[in-house]
């Protein structure tokens, strides 16, 4: 195959991968419709049955309890996790394509589409692989909801040629480093969510529903600190020891005070706060998941605030780039040069 062979290939997986997410997230959400109709239908007829049974009433019978999920139901979720488990085979299928598209073949991490098709990647794979462990299936609404959105925006919004990677990250210490970071992003990125979930829970007195699904918030406490003790370590790996490694083969320094390696470092204080916090103080509960979601915010400010809001990071490699167009507009018919050279390279569309 071709390289243009190849990334149209890429760009067709990541479309399928996007509408199995979809597909995923509909019977995620039909699973919790047909719950919900289950817990009215068995309340309305725990009344009936309460009235019925009441003392010295006619016709007095014993109660029920409410009916269980129906065989509807459990197959409506099976079919989401289903779903998302092939959703995740197709994605690393469009990832292996968008690397194979490159002129040498390189890793699919040189511009912001590609990091963020392969961040989504990781979320929905700790997903599929912590559900085989542990039930967290009641996440797979979220999870997919947010890997469609991501994918969507991507697509439509961050679009670029494959391009050759500049000389900066050619480097065996750039895969070690960004495989690390995305890891670890896609463990913070999960935790985030069950310390939103825990917020939202323990406020809530809901009896049917999404929430009513929701484990206890002392459950949901937990898994979030499950997650996010394993991403530390994986974000200090990144940051601390193979971003430097590479920072000093590409620039000649450890330390640049670059605002990515300073938003990192900023991460990497709150996350750190984090677990000390529960570790010695006995943080839990509602001030713990507030500081997740600070650090979640950073890391994401991180990962994308800095490429649209800073003109002076060293991670920006949108200058000197060769103008090409990607696929997408290559196959959408001409396209007058400058228009071209506006869309797909210019100095407005940052890069990772």
């Amino acid at each position: 195959m071709t390289d243009l062979q190849w990334e149209t290939f890429s760009y067709q997986g990541v479309i399928a991968a996007a509408v199995l997410y979809f597909l995923a997230m509909l019977a995620y959400f039909f699973e919790l419709a047909t719950l919900r109709t289950a817990a009215k239908v068995g309340a309305e007829e725990g009344e009936l049955a309460t009235v019925a049974g009441r003392p010295g009433a006619a016709g007095a019978v014993d109660v029920e309890p409410p009916p269980a999920p129906t065989r509807r139901t459990e197959l409506a979720g099976r079919l989401g996790l289903v779903l998302t488990a092939f959703a995740v085979l197709v994605h690393l299928v469009a990832l292996v394509a968008r690397g194979l598209a490159a002129d040498p073949n390189r890793v699919p991490w040189g511009n912001m589409y590609e990091f963020t098709i392969s961040g989504t990647f990781v979320v929905a794979l700790i997903f599929v692989l912590a559900t085989l462990r542990i039930d967290i299936e009641w996440l797979g609404p979220l999870v997919t909801t947010f890997v469609v959105a991501a994918l969507m925006a991507a697509f439509l919004g961050l679009d670029d040629a494959v391009l050759p990677l500049p000389d900066a990250l050619n480097s065996p210490w750039l895969v070690i480093h960004v495989v690390s970071a995305v890891i670890s992003t896609g463990a913070f990125t999960i935790g985030a969510l069950l310390s939103g979930l825990y917020l939202v829970k323990a406020r809530s007195k809901a009896t049917t529903g999404y929430l009513a699904r929701v484990p206890e918030p002392k459950v949901l406490d937990r898994l979030s600190y499950r997650m996010h003790a394993f991403g530390f370590p994986v974000w200090t790996f990144a940051v601390l020891i193979t971003g430097p490694i590479w920072a000093h083969q590409a620039w000649g320094a450890y330390w640049n005070w670059d605002p990515k390696e300073v938003w990192a470092f900023i991460t990497w204080v709150v996350y750190a706060a984090y677990l000390h916090a529960r570790a010695t103080a006995g943080w839990r509960g509602r001030n713990a998941a507030i500081l997740a979601l600070v650090g979640a915010a950073t890391l994401w400010f991180n990962f994308i605030g800095i490429n649209f809001f800073s003109s002076s990071s060293q991670h920006s490699y949108a200058e000197g780039a060769t103008p090409e167009r990607s696929v997408v507009l290559r196959l959408a018919g001409p396209v007058e040069a400058a228009q071209e050279v506006g869309v797909v390279v210019g100095t407005d569309r940052p890069r990772a």
